[in-house]
């Protein structure tokens, strides 16, 4: 058994920042913690070092069909990336030929993917959420012909026929079938991949490695714009890694057991996380549920016999979890008994499940679980700051890692900043105009997002997320409302009711909420409806309404002015569509879709004569 390390002094390093002033209030942020020259040259050294150092060592598993685990130790998952190696090298690949998984994580999808990497391959994992869950696979459609991928995994193939043969004449790789489920015509099973190895080809092909090499191409979740295949380098990934090493020193003395949803189509699971683990010779639970109902239990599942060192999540996943946690005290002993530190990212974490989980760690264990987060993006292969100190309040994302450097910028009344580094990425794979267009003069890539300081006179206590540049939008008075934090505070607010928020009031003269209710938290309000009362009738309880109406009147009652509170707001019985975009495969909501997809109800939540469904603050004020 590990030993549980939650002293920040042991944790962390000591974030050090290094401030640059020039002229208009522009600064420079740097860590004062150097980032050394020796980065590793590419991913497949650490899988390479642990196969030969610690071969028995457990790296991945995942549930069987019976529901035991199957395990994979580094030494297996080195025999078996060699030998689907050796069969990628006949197959004429390249980056201009790559390979595509369509697949949830799994430890097949693991294999190929890291087959792939060792012989200087991409690998791109589009979202399934793209094959699954699409009509007309238009998104998929525009990945694949900007690919030419010359391999196809799905498993279960069956699953994906609708998909592949939505994109079957816009590529000529060959479709390789997961173990799971049956092989249809056309398509390889995965066993064949294995069936013959050349350890000596794949070898000579990974010594020709270089950090510049493209390790993946991971496509934007287009919340901005049409999704864009972003280019990886070794480089970037391992440059994060380091990083990370000089920032969470724990990791030294604490290999990372992890419980894991996060799609690996994302770079929050597949880079930062999935990383992490291989870096350090730790293990990987492959967690086959998600922040949905009916996909939560199996991930409560998962947790009641596995303790993770590190839990990796977004906040809508910690408020599905929370009240699980309260109810099941067999739960939350195995789930906080060798928790280091809980870590979220996606979106801010709402102070009352910070709360929340604080008290329930300290109920657990005696002490508080370090919470913390960072920032970054898909084309940062993510990590651009740490917050490797105990944070003051939710929301702090810490300060540049080593190597990173920020340019904050005065923009009307926001920081945007912009980031440079070696975790940043080249380009857009074939889209050179938006590569160009991606950065400034000095080479720093805008990202598009705002930041502050928590307290500009001490930088070290970080930079907290104040949304995107584009994002923010001005009332009719000229106002700006800052979607992002007002957002978190309308969570916090209207706990447990929003589950989350999506702002309204572009170029009108007040702001609106359209809420996305936490259903089993508004039934356990309504004492008097039965268990099995439609949506509409929860929604519209008494109860349920009073709440969201104190709620706002404490908003209001906080001050600020009439863009720091909600003036009407709505209950959605519908939750956010992912397939529509809605909602991203990380449990993120896109603010700009959902309003476009629903301006129907916008504009009914702001009629002149508000129907009985829309709740006001002045009904609020009333009331109190």
């Amino acid at each position: 058994m590990e030993t549980v390390i939650r002293d920040a002094g042991d944790l962390f390093a000591e974030p050090r920042v290094e401030v640059e002033v020039r002229p208009g209030g522009v600064r420079i942020l740097r860590s004062a913690i150097p980032l050394p020259d020796a980065i590793e040259r590419c991913v497949g050294e650490w899988l390479e070092h642990w196969a030969r150092l610690e071969p028995d060592s457990l790296f991945l598993a995942e549930r069987g069909v019976d529901g035991d685990w199957v395990k994979l130790t580094y030494g297996q998952a080195r025999r078996r990336v060699v030998a689907v190696a050796t069969w990628l090298l006949k197959q004429n690949l390249s980056a201009e030929r790559p390979v595509v998984i369509l697949s949830d994580n799994s430890i097949e999808h693991a294999i190929l993917a890291l087959a792939a990497m060792h012989v200087g391959v991409p690998v791109c994992a589009i979202s399934s959420g793209s094959s699954l869950m699409s009509r007309d696979f238009a998104k998929l459609r525009a990945n694949i012909e900007l690919l030419r991928p010359g391999v196809i995994f799905a498993e279960p193939v069956e699953r994906f026929g609708p998909a592949l043969d939505a994109v079957a004449r816009l590529h000529e790789g060959v479709v390789v079938a997961g173990s799971r489920g049956s092989c249809v015509a056309g398509a390889i099973p995965f066993a064949e991949l294995e069936a013959v190895v050349d350890e000596a080809a794949v070898m000579a092909a990974f010594a020709s490695i270089t950090p510049d090499t493209i390790a993946k191409f991971l496509f934007t979740s287009g919340s901005v714009g049409t999704p864009k295949a972003v280019i990886n380098t070794h480089r970037m990934l391992c440059s994060n890694q380091l990083a990370k090493e000089l920032v969470w020193p724990f990791l030294k003395v604490n290999r990372p057991v992890l419980v894991e949803w996060l799609p690996w189509s994302h770079t929050f699971g597949g880079n930062h996380n999935f990383n992490l683990v291989m870096r350090w010779g730790g293990t990987l639970y492959i967690d086959e549920g998600k922040p949905m109902p009916g996909l939560i239990e199996k991930t409560i599942r998962n947790l009641k016999e596995i303790s993770p060192t590190i839990h990796f999540n977004v906040p809508r996943a910690y408020d599905m979890l929370v009240p699980y946690l309260r109810e099941d005290a067999g739960l939350r002993d195995r789930f906080f008994n060798q928790l280091n530190l809980i870590f979220y990212a996606g979106a801010a974490l709402p102070q009352h499940l910070w709360s929340s989980l604080e008290t329930l760690s300290e109920q657990t264990t005696g002490s508080r679980v370090m919470m913390v987060s960072s920032w970054g993006s898909t084309e940062t292969a993510p990590m651009c700051t740490e917050c490797h100190f105990p944070a003051v309040r939710p929301g702090v994302i810490g300060v540049p890692v080593p190597g990173t450097e920020l340019k904050l910028l005065p923009v009307a009344d926001k920081l945007e900043v912009r980031v440079k580094g070696p975790n940043v990425f080249p380009g857009y794979w074939k889209q050179a105009d938006l590569s160009r267009a991606a950065f400034d003069d000095e080479g720093f890539y805008m990202i598009g997002d705002a930041v502050e300081f928590v307290d500009p006179e001490r930088p070290e206590q970080g930079l907290l997320f104040d949304g995107r540049v584009g994002e923010d939008f001005k009332l009719l008075t000229g106002t700006w409302v800052h979607v992002g934090s007002l957002r978190v505070k309308g969570i916090d607010a209207l706990k447990p009711v929003a589950q989350d928020i999506v702002v309204t009031g572009h170029d009108l003269d007040e702001v609106g909420f359209l809420i996305f209710p936490n259903i089993p938290e508004c039934r356990a309000l309504c004492r008097g409806l039965p268990e099995d009362a439609p949506v509409e009738d929860v929604l519209s309880s008494p109860a349920v309404v009073n709440r969201v109406r104190q709620g706002m009147a404490l908003m209001k009652q906080l001050g600020g002015g009439s863009s720091t509170y909600p003036a009407r707001a709505m209950l959605m019985a519908e939750p956010p569509s992912v397939e529509a975009g809605e909602i991203t495969d990380k449990g993120y909501i896109n603010q700009r879709i959902v309003r476009s997809r629903r301006a129907d109800l916008v504009d009914f939540l702001y009629s002149d004569v508000p129907d009985k469904s829309i709740i006001t603050v002045r009904a609020a004020a009333d009331q109190k």
